[in-house]
């Protein structure tokens, strides 16, 4: 346990000054805290795979090397960061294209990290829509996210029925 409260507060340090981009800008570590409350809620309670939930996106969104994870937290939890990092150097398509071409091979709790991230930001998308977004590339985010899902399926069914009830809620087009 302390060693998960750890993680959150390495990834609270890390993420300090970042928010959401939704309307409502909330705090950013309430992402990664959402991801592993949904995990362990789902019964997952491994400690390598809250923290790592708890650290996914600070290799990709702040100034956090995986080496420094290792470091403080092990080679394990490293890992599946490194599995769940999207490389920032690639332009935005490519990256959302290898998401999909990947999703398959990661390992389990790589998809289980990523599975909670997608039902995450699919529920923050309707609650909360990033500023200036319009309707059609929310809609897109849906499919593109169903899509990176579809292939990690059979992983945990319990959270692919929250994933499909959140995919449910995906913005109606205008008309």
């Amino acid at each position: 346990m302390s060693r998960v409260l750890s993680a959150a507060t390495f990834a609270a340090e890390r993420h300090r000054d970042q928010r959401r981009k939704g309307k409502d800008a909330s705090p950013y570590i309430n992402h990664p805290l959402a991801l592993a409350s949904l995990l362990a809620g789902q019964g997952e309670r491994d400690p390598t795979l809250l923290m790592a939930a708890l650290l996914h996106d600070t290799v990709e969104d702040t100034a956090t090397s995986f080496e420094d994870i290792e470091h403080a937290f092990g080679r394990e939890v490293a890992d599946i960061v490194r599995e769940v990092t999207d490389d920032k150097t690639l332009p935005k398509a490519e990256r959302k294209r290898l998401q999909i071409e990947h999703a398959a091979h990661l390992s389990r709790a790589a998809k289980l990290v990523k599975l909670a991230d997608k039902i995450c930001n699919l529920h923050d998308m309707v609650v909360s829509p990033p500023t200036g977004w319009p309707l059609e590339r929310r809609r897109e985010y849906f499919d593109w996210a169903k899509a990176v899902v579809d292939p990690m399926r059979g992983v945990h069914p319990e959270l692919e029925a929250l994933f499909d009830r959140q995919y449910r809620r995906k913005p109606a087009e205008s008309g």
